[in-house]
């Protein structure tokens, strides 16, 4: 029997506000409960990869003083009889352990392995908890995995089908600048820019080694693109006239830009050749200046 497939763009909240409080049963599989901490697993297809010590240690110390004020969400664990895996709520569940807690205020729901995955994605794109990386390679999960397109992944998570795009493409960048993104060592404009070089680790390197901004890294990316710098315009042709030469020579040689004139009885173009968006850039600001 084909099962409809759920959208949950409306966001965790939503759904967990969907479940009522349920007495603790022997054997129930839903409802609000208190947990045995030690009951609890990670899933470990989980979106999220890093947790800093800090975050945790700080979550620990919230925990002791005021306790857990959301509980997590879980799901029978598929091959543990009476044990639960998470499916939104491991930095709550690793702060508990720390804070010395013995059991965890829980929702447990039946969803299936592409529900928990767009529930744990949906929780950690809402709180920005998502490394770029991480969250790109929990979009082309749901996308590979379970069937969704690009646009029904975008409707789930609440973003547009462009930045789930844009954020699948950075998984095309090399391990090694991966790995530079989930340390944090650049961003996702670093990362997107890189894609555009032919050698997106030198780049990469490069703009760690000099603390590079984003749009500096844009533009480095355009040069590499555009190769060794071109050479020098070919002598004009001999049909023009002695004037019209020398005019090209002397705009040429103010504007550091290749310049043609084609002058046909007094009308016609002045055509200037820019390499870079940089040297467009400095052309307008002589044309407007004043």
């Amino acid at each position: 029997m084909m099962v409809e497939k759920r959208g949950l763009g409306r966001g965790l909240s939503a759904l967990l506000g969907e479940v009522e409080e349920t007495p603790v049963t022997a054997g129930a599989v839903a409802g609000l409960r208190e947990v045995p901490i030690e009951l609890i697993h990670r899933n470990e297809k989980q979106p999220r990869w890093v947790f800093t010590p800090e975050e945790i240690d700080e979550l620990a110390a919230s925990i002791r003083e005021k306790g857990v004020l959301q509980p997590i969400l879980l799901r029978a664990a598929p091959d543990m009889d009476g044990h639960f895996e998470i499916v939104a709520g491991e930095r709550r569940w690793r702060a508990s352990q720390k804070a010395g807690l013995h059991v965890l205020p829980a929702l447990v729901r039946e969803l299936d392995d592409a529900q928990v995955l767009e529930i744990a994605v949906i929780e950690n794109v809402q709180r920005a908890a998502l490394n770029p990386i991480e969250e790109a390679a929990a979009y082309q999960q749901l996308i590979e995995v379970h069937g969704r397109s690009q646009a029904e992944v975008a409707d789930a998570v609440g973003k547009s089908r462009a930045h789930v795009a844009n954020a699948v493409r950075l998984l095309n960048l090399p391990e090694a600048a991966r790995a530079y993104v989930l340390s944090g060592q650049l961003t996702a404009g670093h990362a997107r820019a890189i894609l555009t070089a032919a050698d997106s680790m030198a780049l990469a390197e490069e703009v760690i080694a000099k603390g590079l901004s984003v749009r500096d890294t844009e533009a480095l990316a355009r040069r590499m693109a555009q190769g060794p710098a071109a050479p020098k315009a070919a002598p004009p042709k001999p049909s023009k006239d002695a004037d019209t030469q020398a005019l090209e020579v002397d705009l040429s040689e103010v504007l550091g830009l290749a310049v043609e004139v084609f002058d046909r009885g007094g009308a016609g173009e002045l055509r200037i050749k820019y390499q870079t968006l940089e040297q467009l850039d400095e052309v307008c600001r002589r044309l407007t200046r004043g």
